[in-house]
Parts: C-alpha cells; structure tokens; sequence
C-alpha cells in the first residue's frame, strides 16, 4: 500500500479550519470547494485496520492479494459519487473478466461501510483489491483527512500514524491561543517570537518557507517528534498565510548565508545549509552534509575548519555548537571511562575517587554512567546507587572539569544527601531552604552540589532555569514517570549537559513508565511517544493494552545508557538475608468483616461494566479486606478488637527484644495500626521511633540518627512513607506486619535494611492472615506480588530472552489479579451486611416515626387552635391564666418527653373507628 504523502496531507489542510478541497471525479460535477458529505467523510477517515475488519478475519490477506489486480484509470473504471464507490476489478479467470466492487454507507449506521461484490457471494480478493485501491488512492480521489480517531494508534500502519500526529497539532495550533511577534514585520521568511498563553512559555520559530525543510522552533516537541514541524509553526504559518499575498508567499526563500544547523528528523545529526550562490569549492568541501545529516561531530568539525581556511564565513546555531561541544567532550570522557572498566577490580580509584573504598561493581557503575555521558542507573535496591551518584559527579569534575550539580530527589532523603556527600567527597554541598529570594542565591551560587526535592522544581523554576547546571541527577527518578504530571513535565525541561538517574524500579507497572523516564536522558532514543507505543503495544479495538511486543528491540536501544545490577549477581559482596513467613489464623471476627467485604469484591468485579462508584465501593471493600486481617480496631474503634496478627506479633516482638542485637525495622500501611503496635512496644518497655506521612520533614532526621545511633532504641516503626530511599544499616531485622499490593514497594521496604554497607545477616519477616476454609486476600497477596516483575525484568535485564509479556490494565487488570487473589464465598447470608442494613432501615423507621409524630403533633395544635378561634370569637373575653394553667397541669399528667425534652402527648382510642373519627373533625376543622 502506498504511503500517502504527509506533504499531500498538508496542502488539503493548510488553513484554520482544515478545509477539504474536493477534486470531482470524471463523472462527477466540478467543483473546487464541494461540500464534503457523511459518505466521503468515512472513506476518507478509514484506516487500514478497519479494512482488514471489513473483510473478515482474512481481510489482510484478501488486500495483499488484490494488489495482483489490476484497476483501470477510465471514466468506467472508478466513479464516487455523494453515496457510491464503484470500482471495476480486471480479472482475466471470470466471465467477462470484470468484478464490479461497490461500497456504499449502510442504512441507519452513518459510520459503517458495506462492500459488495457482483461475482462472489463471500468476501473476496476483488473486494481485496478495492479496498487496496481506495486506500492508496484517497489522496487522487480527493478524500485525504485524518485517520479515523476510534482507531487506537498501535493499530494505525505508519503512514497513518504520522497523518494523525500532523492533524493532532493541527488541531492544537488553530485552536491553542498564541502571541506572535515577527522580528521584520515586513516580510515573511523570518524568526517569530511565539508565546503559548496556555503554559506562558515563549518559544522562537524561524520560518524560510512553508515546507518542512525550511522551518524550526525550539520547543521539545519540534526536537522529539520527527514530523519537521510542530504547533507553535503551524500557527504562524497560518497567520502569514493571512498576512501575506500569495505571489510574496510562493516566492522561493534565496538564503544569504552559509549556516550549520541541527536536525530533528529521523537520524539526528548535523546539516549545512548552503546559500543560493554557491560555488564548487564550497558544494566539495560540505559534500553530502547538506542532503543529509551526520552525527559524527569530529567529522564536522574537520569540514568546519576547512571553510574557515577558504575563507567561508559559517554561522552555527545554538543547538549544533551545543551538540558539538557535547560529543566532543563526551568522546574523551568516554575513552577514559572504558579504561577504567577494563580493570575495575584492581583500579586506584576504588580507594582514591572518594572517601571509602568501592567495591568492583560500584566503580563500575560509576564508569558507565560517566562514560554514557547521560545514563539510567537501576540496580536493585539497596546496591549503593547513592554513593555511585556522588562518584559520577566526582569523576566528570575530573575529566570534564564540570562545576555545578542539581541533585532532585524526595524531600525526606535531602539530608541523607547532604550526609552522605560530606562523609564520601571533599566538594562544597548545600541544602535549597528559605524564602524566594534566598533560594535564588543558592541556586546561582558557585557550590559543587545543590540539593532540592521533586516539589522545589515546580515552585522555583525561573531560578533552576538560568543557571548552568554541568550535570542533574534524580533520585528516585521513578517520581517522573508520569508523562502528564506538572512535576514529571517541568523536570523534563530542565538543561544540562549530563544527566544521571538513579532507581531501582524506572518501570514499576507500565511500559510508559519507562519510556517517560528514559526521556530524561536522551530525549530522542526511543523516538516519540506516538512512534514507541505504536511499536511495542498491542492493543484491542478500544486501545486497552492486551500485551507488549518488541523487547528485545527495547532492551537494545536501552544497552548503551541503562545498567542493572541485582542482587544475586553481586551476592557474594552483601550479607546473607533470610525471609521467614509467619502465618497468623484468622479469627472469627477477623473473619466476618473480611469475607463481608470480598463479597461486595466479588459481586462488582463480576459486573460487565462498572460505574465510577462502583469502583469507589470496590476499592473500599479491597481495603478493608486488608485492614481486617491486621486488626478488627482499624474498622470500627467503638467495638472490642480481635486480631490474631497481633497476639503473633507481640509474641515475636518480645523474642527479638531480648536478642540485644536486634535492630527492628516494622512497616504496616495504616498509621492506626502502629498506635496498637506502640501498645505493645511499651508492654515490652521498648524504646522505639516512628516515622510516617505526618511526622515533618524537619525532625526526620533526627529520629532516623537516634535509631541509627542509639543502642536503646531498637526499633522503628515506618509507614510505606518511609519506605523510599532512607539508609538503616544498623537494622538487621525488618518486619512486614502487613504486604503491599506492588512488589517494588516490598522490596523497597526490606532495602532499608538489606543494602550495602551492611555488615551482618538480615532477618525479614512477612506476616499473614490465613484461614484454613479459603485464602484470605492476604494470601492471594503471597502468589499475586511477583506479576509486576516480569514485565521489569523483560524490559530492563539485557540477559532476558523474553521479547512479549501479556499485560492487562485498569479495572480489567484488577478483575484478572482479583480471580487469583479472591476465593469468595458462595451466595451465602451476608451476616454481617444484612445486620448493617437491618439496622440502618431501623434507624430510618425510628426516625420517620418521630417525624410522623411530630408533624401529627403540629396538625392536632393546629387544628384546636382553630376550634378555639372559630369557636371562642362568639365571645369577647379570653380564658383566665389561671384556668389555663389548670389545665396544663391536667394534660401534664398524659405527657411524656422524648430525649430532645418534647412534650408527647399519648391519648387511648377506643378502636379504630374513633382514631377515623377524630381524622375526619381535625379535617372539618382545617378546611
């Protein structure tokens, strides 16, 4: 199938409104502006995806079989009409040797297309073949538009990929506002200065003709998206559209000057531009440089001072002397560093590049991300990545004589940065604190490390952004993961000539994640977001991702600027670690509410389609399920507390507790949970500290230093915000009272502990609520933690033969993992929900009895005060206070009062029929 041309696409879509010029078919009438009907619309908008669909589940080869056909160019051969496609199939082996293939919109389905061919009864090739022609030929037919935008991308061909990318940002550039200001007013072929009045970022276009090779602007998207244009110059090439006649316009662009640019396309590389007047010496000297771009920059450089000898006046953008300069310095470091991992074992600079001695694999480390100039280091938690981090920055300040650094990372690890820096490197290091004014200072001050967190960007941007950073590393660099999110953006901004982030999970549960992350460090190697999904998912016809194709592909794109270590290939050089599961019974109590809960998970997962409360009320439930295999209290605090983890917990507690040599670490998810853990620490006179989401930034450090530092406390009680980043090396036990639903979080959890630097075995405990009738969420928890982990390990492990790794995700996922994880009870009694809901329709007819009682009330007051007025205006004088009171006194004695103190006056009936009675005299009274 032919591409169609993005050029072509272009001209039908050149204006604000992306008008259709329509060319009339030989039969048709003709018209240059013919109005675009439904019919028209669809076969223009069809992909072939939804082509192959239409022929059956052999529609793919069906159309590559009838491109053996041939269709004629003749008026008979093919006709539109405003609600026909006819096209005449040559087949030499039928009678006649013409099939007449027609396609027409089916009746009451506006969107739907119906083929039909007079020789078969069945799908065939000659639809086959109509159905090639038209998508080949929609362009001669005048029916180009964008793909159909139903189709999720991963099932576009690549042609139709790039037309739908061009008409996204079409769309956004008639429809984003934008301030432009021309830097010569008067003519057309010049820079732009473009403000985005949605993000307030000012970007510069220089326009030197209409097509793709004559236009730049410096936003990202113009340098990652390989289309040769963006929205910021679809919008001014609109307005000179407007401004300009059209003989000013199609006047071809003469260039001056002789000019090195950078290009954007496919191949990133550098191009000369060579003026209209050239000369022999000049078109030898560049050679092919100016048809195509290279990205050898020694090689450019040598053609550079060949035209500075002749005498050639060069002029060389910003973004190429910047690349130039780049390779240039990274060639050199590079040779060093692959000299130093020629022999990392025996190296000096284990001992001489910081204060500590680092193991092989540590300066190993350090050489490759120093060497891949901007790099991904992803070893398994607990590996150093720390200490490899301060390496870096020192090895490049040696080869590369770079001066300042901006470490990102989370809020909680800024002093633990600090820390770490002043006890491994002699460099100067500062802490961002203080108001606007002070932060500006400190980030335009000439210390080696600048220390902030992931928040800080957001907040002071305009500083970070007007200073020279040599090299930015962020830690827990997982926290960019997010493509949409203000902090993953704004970070993706950021300048520097190296760039290092350190994770132990860069892809936790999508393959998004890794390639946003990637991003960051070379912004072009996994080519755009549109391109790499297209590539490596599959997806069904509502885009939900079903799997991930092309991993090896992945992994080696990823070889030169990713490193992954684990654990078990450095295990020789960490301390043993044993993981021991403890198994807590359920109690019965434990046991009702738990059940209850994966009932109500059972019945909605079980639904076809879920409402957003729905999914409320499921992740309500799964909670819940969970936090009553820890405790009973943490549901309902008013009633007495049952929890087998518990008992078993403090039995263990006090075991570890007389070992003087424990050191505790104890994570559970729920701050509630702790307060009844603390409970038992002070049964066992146990000093201990917690730290948790609300314990302030500012007195963590000193509660990490007093367990770290303090013999009597032996332990330390952590939510999973604590789980990131913090080095407890004096623990050698770690807790899980209760079990994530991801595994990077468990693992996170135990590195705390189990990491390097630490000198004795560690002990990881992990408890479960079991029930011996069927597994417990918890349970499920035990065999469903792993699932994540292949895709990580396929997509990151370069040892890995895994090239396509199933993947579900949203509700569907859950629903998969939740057949696993759940054994719900058969449609038995819910005991526990219908007491609730006994109770809470109780408590509803309660009330509307008071309420009727009250209201009746108010009618009976009514309706005698009425009967006194009626009956008491035939005289004049009112009843004395005193016989008033008397009877107060009388009805008193039928009064009872309700908890509010209202009076409830009780008056006996004789039957029924009096009860009528007295209905019917209030009602006289009232009418």
């Amino acid at each position: 199938m032919r591409a169609i041309s993005c050029v072509d696409w272009i001209s039908f879509f050149c204006d604000k409104r992306m008008r259709m010029h329509v060319v009339a078919t030989k039969t048709a009438a003709k018209s240059n502006k013919a109005k675009v009907n439904v019919f028209h619309q669809r076969l223009g908008t069809l992909t072939y995806y939804q082509a192959c669909h239409m022929l059956g589940d052999d529609g793919p080869k069906l159309i590559q079989a009838g491109r053996n056909f041939e269709i004629g160019s003749s008026e008979d051969d093919v006709y539109l009409g405003g609600d026909l496609l006819r096209i005449n199939v040559h087949d030499d082996a039928i009678e006649g040797g013409v099939a007449v293939v027609t396609i027409t919109l089916q009746s009451g389905r506006s969107r739907q297309l119906q083929t039909n061919c007079e020789q078969c009864e069945v799908f065939c090739e000659h639809l086959g073949a109509a159905m090639e022609y038209l998508l080949d030929a929609k362009t001669d037919l005048g029916l180009a538009l964008p793909p159909d935008e139903s189709v999720p991308l991963e099932n576009l061909t690549a042609s139709e990929l790039q037309v739908r990318a061009l008409a996204e940002r079409h769309k956004r550039a008639s429809q984003e506002p934008m301030r432009v200001r021309s830097m010569k007013p008067d003519e057309p072929w010049v820079d732009y200065v473009v403000t985005s009045e949605q993000s307030g970022r000012t970007y510069r276009v220089a326009l030197r003709g209409m097509d793709q090779d004559n236009t730049f602007c410096t936003c990202p998207d113009y340098r990652t998206n390989r289309l040769g244009t963006c929205k910021h110059i679809l919008h001014v090439q609109a307005k000179v559209r407007k401004r300009f006649p059209s003989a000013k316009i199609n006047a071809a662009y003469r260039r001056k000057r002789l000019s090195l640019r950078l290009s954007y396309g496919n191949e990133r590389g550098l191009l000369f531009n060579l003026p209209y007047r050239k000369d022999a010496k000049l078109e030898d000297i560049v050679g092919s440089a100016s048809q195509a771009p290279v990205a050898d920059a020694q090689a450019v450089l040598r053609q550079i001072q060949a035209l500075e000898e002749q005498g050639y006046d060069l002029t060389i953008f910003p973004d190429a002397e910047e690349y130039i300069q780049r390779q240039l310095i990274q060639q050199r470091v590079r040779e060093a560093c692959q000299q130093i991992r020629a022999d990392v074992e025996h190296h000096p600079l284990r001992s001489e590049l910081l204060d500590a001695t680092l193991l092989p694999y540590q300066l190993d480390g350090i050489a490759f991300a120093a060497g891949a100039g901007r790099a991904i280091l992803a070893d398994d938690m607990g590996l150093g990545k720390t200490i490899q981090g301060i390496g870096v920055a020192v090895l490049l300040e040696k080869l590369a004589d770079i001066k300042r650094v901006l470490v990102i990372c989370p809020a909680s690890l800024k002093s633990q940065w600090q820390s770490e820096i002043r006890r491994f490197s002699n460099q100067s290091c500062q802490i961002v604190l203080g108001n606007g004014a002070v932060r500006v200072e400190q980030y335009a001050s000439d210390t080696f490390f600048t220390i902030c967190n992931y928040e800080q960007v957001l907040r002071d941007l305009a500083a970070i952004e007007t200073t020279s950073w040599d090299l930015i590393i962020l830690d827990e660099g997982q926290r960019i993961k997010n493509w949409e999110s203000k902090i993953s953006n704004t970070v993706r901004q950021l300048e520097s000539t190296f760039r290092l982030v350190l994770s132990g999970t860069p892809l936790e549960n999508r393959l998004g994640e890794l390639f946003t992350v990637t991003r960051f460090v070379d912004d072009a190697l996994l080519g755009p977001a549109y391109q790499f999904f297209h590539q490596h998912h599959v997806v069904d016809d509502r885009g939900k991702t079903l799997a991930y194709r092309n991993l090896d592909a992945l992994r080696e794109k990823l070889h030169p600027i990713l490193l992954r270590r684990t654990r078990a290939e450095v295990a020789k050089q960490l301390p043993q670690r044993t993981d021991e599961l403890i198994r807590c019974e359920i109690t019965a109590e434990q046991k009702e509410i738990h059940d209850a809960n994966l009932q109500v998970v059972a019945q909605i997962s079980a639904k076809k389609f879920m409402t957003e409360m729905d999914r409320l009320r499921l992740q309500k439930s799964l909670l819940m399920a969970r936090m009553a295999c820890n405790s009973t209290f943490l549901i309902d605090q008013e009633e007495a507390e049952y929890s087998s983890k518990l008992e078993r917990l403090g039995e263990l507690l006090a075991g570890l507790i007389q070992d003087p040599t424990r050191k505790i670490v104890l994570f559970s998810e729920w701050r509630r949970m702790h307060d009844r853990i603390e409970r038992r620490l002070d049964t066992l006179e146990c000093e201990y500290v917690r730290l948790d989401g609300q314990v302030p930034q500012k007195k963590r450090a000193a509660l990490v230093e007093r367990f770290q530092q303090d013999p009597a406390c032996r332990v330390i009680c952590m939510t999973n915000a604590g789980s990131t980043g913090l080095n407890l090396q004096a623990a050698n036990t770690v807790i899980n009272v209760d079990l994530p639903w991801n595994p990077a979080v468990l693992e996170q959890r135990i590195a705390r502990a189990y990491r390097m630097g630490q000198k004795n075995p560690v002990h990881v405990y992990k408890l479960v609520t079991t029930c011996r009738s069927q597994p417990t969420i918890e349970e499920g928890l035990l065999n469903t933690l792993a699932s994540k982990q292949e895709l990580a390990n396929a997509a990151i492990d370069f040892e890995s033969e895994v090239t396509q790794v199933a993947m579900t995700s949203g509700m569907e996922d859950l629903k998969r993992r939740l057949e696993i994880i759940l054994s719900p009870p058969q449609a038995a009694i819910d005991e526990s929900q219908q007491r609730r809901v006994e109770a809470e329709a109780q408590a509803l007819t309660v009330e509307r009895r008071e309420k009727v009682s009250l209201a009746s009330g108010q009618l009976v007051s009514a309706a005698l005060s009425l009967a006194g007025e009626l009956f008491g205006s035939e005289r004049s004088n009112q009843p004395s206070a005193e016989v008033v009171d008397k009877w107060v006194g009388k009805l008193s004695q039928c009064v009872d009062r309700d908890e509010a103190g209202r009076p409830s006056l009780k008056i006996s009936l004789p039957n029924d029929h009096a009860l009528r009675d007295l209905a019917t005299t209030l009602a006289k009274l009232l009418q």
